[in-house]
């Protein structure tokens, strides 16, 4: 992994899908002609996996990458199925990025279990890439884990080699186990929008390196790939002072959510502001969320969010990450328009 900084002309654009899938063509399609370089799909209320097929279709070179995936709410032969077929409908387009949710949505929504999701990961990562190693070379699969064992794959059920082999594989972080084991096993690292420029330089990236460091010295097979750090910018803006301040409180809601989880609570201890997840916890503990926005003064909000008109918060998102990440989103309320999006991207 190379440690240079990343020349804010070489930051790669992506836009996040929203909505149901079968609005997910025409949203690849729109991207794809203002010049963005990636569609994220996440998994929230639906499968990414439909969505960036559809997108497939209908585009020829914009990447479509998950955005993320739940690993931990499948196997390692599950998820290496759905990449290896979307990579395959897109003509070598898939990115595959996966990330462990939190115990009570693995445990309670998918019913899944759940232990150790450092460990847990790091392995999910290597068995998925022998499923795919055998598919691609032929290779007998034999995995055997602590939480995982694949050791059967037959004539049947094997989908045989791609021409452009298999996608590369992000993991989302944030804390230090799980950044680890991203520069350890990933071909990149998805950051978690709760994060600031700051934590990024002092934090993520010094970890991330020094992973990623030990497994090309060790020669690993995967490191010959390139590492791409994915960078979320939280906006704040709109076309009217209306959209924006609605906007703007939408995000401070958002940052409350994120600030009380207790995950979560060294990114603002970077900053000094450890009382504040104390603060917002209790209150998220009460159900308190509006209130909890509110919590969100303009020093805060500044930290996490990027706010203006679109051509100046896209001019500012460049200016935030350059830098520090290879590829960067713009993360905006549920609701906001897709055009807006592009814009701020474009820009």
């Amino acid at each position: 992994m190379s440690t240079r900084p990343v020349p804010a002309a070489e930051i790669r654009t992506d836009v996040v899908l929203h909505g149901p899938p079968e609005r997910a063509a025409g949203a690849a399609a729109a991207a794809e002609a203002r010049g963005i370089d990636g569609l994220l799909a996440a998994e929230t209320r639906h499968d990414p996996f439909l969505a960036l097929a559809s997108a497939a279709a209908g585009t020829g070179r914009i990447q479509l990458a998950t955005g993320v995936a739940i690993a931990f709410a499948r196997t390692p032969m599950t998820l290496a199925h759905s990449a290896w077929d979307l990579q395959r409908l897109s003509g070598g387009r898939a990115a595959i990025g996966l990330g462990s949710q939190v115990r009570p949505h693995i445990t309670r929504r998918y019913g899944m279990p759940w232990s150790r999701p450092a460990a847990r990961m790091r392995e999910f990562a290597a068995a998925t890439r022998a499923v795919w190693h055998s598919w691609q070379t032929g290779e007998r699969l034999d995995f055997r884990g602590d939480f995982y064992t694949h050791t059967l794959m037959t004539p049947m059920f094997d989908p045989g080699p791609l021409s452009h082999g298999a996608p590369p594989l992000r993991l989302a972080a944030v804390g230090p186990r799980m950044t680890s084991v991203a520069g350890e096993i990933g071909d990149g690292l998805i950051c978690h929008p709760f994060t600031t420029p700051r934590y990024l330089r002092e934090v993520t990236l010094p970890t991330v390196r020094a992973a990623r460091a030990r497994v090309e010295a060790a020669g690993e097979p995967w490191t010959v790939r390139p590492f791409e750090v994915s960078g979320t910018a939280m906006v704040v803006t709109g076309r009217t002072e209306e959209q924006l301040a609605a906007n703007a409180r939408t995000v401070r809601e958002r940052i409350a959510f994120y600030g009380s989880t207790p995950a979560y609570r060294p990114v603002l201890e970077q900053h000094g502001w450890g009382a504040l997840h104390e603060e917002l916890h209790m209150l998220s503990q009460e159900g308190r969320w509006q209130e909890m926005g509110r919590r969100i003064d303009d020093e805060v909000l500044g930290a996490f969010a990027v706010v203006g008109e679109p051509e100046a918060a896209g001019r500012a998102v460049r200016e935030r990450f350059a830098g520090l990440v290879d590829r960067i989103t713009v993360s905006l309320p549920y609701d906001a328009d897709d055009e807006l999006a592009l814009d701020v991207l474009g820009a």
